[in-house]
């Protein structure tokens, strides 16, 4: 009333007719509340928490190995595949693998499946609300992930059950996203936010692997028991005010590309061999151009967001001369202050570091996280920021990139501004606490077994 009677004054101090007075009065406030309701919430991170699968679930290469001759003693040379592919993966001593990838041989059900996801989301969970100090309630908005696993009742059923959350809860499962998945659900999430004033969002990324046990033939069908490991997260995003002060992030962009309208996109696979005849994990040529083309697609739509006026030009340029000089990789360094690169395994982080130009330093908390937990999917991102932040490397003001990569063929990004500083004694270790002063490690390019 106070705005309405301050624009009627001026118009009649300005002597306007009254005709047009209160057309204009309309359109003056249809305008402001347009531009208010209009504007974008900002979307904070308010904690995350990544789970530690117990060490009985261990599964050294030792162990690995022996269990790959004995399910594959009628095909050695499928259990030889397996061995290569390990020998080359990156992967360390310490990861874990369900209950079922210790039978001999593998029997997946049902059971086991929902075995290992309760054991991984209900942990990450409580530990995200210990570290939080909220109560299962105040939850309203629940995203879950996971491509293998769809169980019904869904995984975000489940949860909403064990912890007992209110019955106006608005919950969504996500399956068959792959290992970009996490990006998407945070993507979801965020625009929830935009809608629902002053509430919490809890995304939970996983892959559930039971499922993923594969005694077949197909060498390109062997390849994903190598390399996937158990690991789970639990995100917690909020668009209230007063959480400013204590969440870690802001997140400032999200950037999807999708290329399934490529049929080779849509199909593309591993390779079980290189030119020289070396069995290895390398990218097949059909993936190695969908993946740079994914990429491109994505930094293309990035770059004008977050590049300095330097790097833009720099950008526009080439981008118009292209077809004379190739394509055109900013140097992303002078932007962001962290990269967290989708843990895929170790040809994707080492073409990732080539197209990008990254130093090994950027590069670290993707090898080190394939090598302590191995390839954990859509939650890998996750694990990898945890890692940055045990190394008290976070500071306030820097600016962080996720990416990840998909099956589809998929490539999303996720931009988040710290929103304070991380202290150690205060936020924890993580899933680093009991390690973090092992990291890094030397992994070498061949271990022989």
């Amino acid at each position: 009333m106070e705005l309405c009677s301050f624009i009627f004054h001026c118009f009649n101090t300005f002597k306007i007719p009254n005709i047009i007075c209160p057309s204009l009065v309309f359109i003056i406030l249809f305008t402001l509340i347009f531009l208010f309701t209009s504007k974008q919430k900002v979307v904070y991170l308010l904690d995350y928490a990544c789970n530690i699968p117990p060490s009985y679930l261990r599964a050294p290469s030792s162990c690995f190995i022996e269990h790959s001759r004995i399910i594959f003693k009628d095909n050695p040379k499928a259990s030889h595949f397996q061995m290569r592919i390990l020998e080359r993966s990156g992967l360390g001593e310490e990861t874990c693998v369900p209950l079922v990838g210790h039978y001999i041989p593998p029997e997946p059900t049902i059971e086991l499946a929902r075995d290992e996801a309760e054991l991984l989301i209900f942990s990450a969970i409580d530990e995200l609300f210990r570290k939080v100090g909220l109560k299962p309630k105040d939850i309203g908005i629940l995203v879950t992930n996971c491509s293998l696993f769809c169980p019904s009742p869904s995984l975000s059923s489940m949860i909403v059950n064990k912890y007992k959350m209110r019955s106006s809860i608005k919950s969504y499962s996500l399956s068959g996203m792959g290992c970009s998945a996490s990006p998407i659900s945070i993507d979801l999430a965020h625009k929830l936010l935009q809608v629902w004033p002053n509430s919490y969002a809890l995304v939970v990324s996983t892959e559930i692997i039971t499922p993923n046990c594969y005694m077949g033939l197909e060498r390109s069908m062997l390849v994903p028991h190598c390399l996937f490991r158990m690991g789970c997260s639990a995100i917690l995003l909020t668009n209230k005010w007063a959480e400013r002060n204590r969440s870690k992030y802001r997140l400032e962009h999200i950037v999807r590309t999708h290329l399934g309208s490529n049929d080779k996109a849509y199909t593309c696979v591993t390779q079980e061999e290189d030119p020289k005849g070396n069995v290895g994990i390398l990218l097949s040529k059909d993936l190695m151009v969908i993946a740079g083309e994914a990429l491109k697609s994505n930094i293309t739509k990035l770059g004008p967001l977050v590049l300095p006026v330097s790097e833009k030009t720099r950008f526009v340029l080439h981008f118009i001369a292209q077809k004379y000089f190739g394509p055109f990789i900013p140097n992303f360094s002078k932007v962001f202050d962290h990269f967290c690169i989708h843990a895929g395994g170790r040809a994707v982080i080492d073409e990732l570091q080539k197209r990008l130009k990254l130093s090994t330093l950027q590069v670290e908390a993707s090898r080190m996280v394939l090598h302590r937990f191995g390839n954990t999917s859509s939650s890998s991102i996750w694990y990898e920021l945890s890692y940055v932040e045990a190394k008290q490397r976070m500071k306030k003001g820097d600016r962080v990139w996720q990416i990840a990569f998909g099956s589809g063929f998929k490539c999303n990004s996720l931009v988040w501004i710290c929103n304070r500083n991380i202290v150690d004694k205060f936020d924890g270790y993580g899933p680093w606490k009991d390690c973090i002063d092992r990291y890094p490690v030397c992994v070498p390019d061949i271990i022989e077994f």
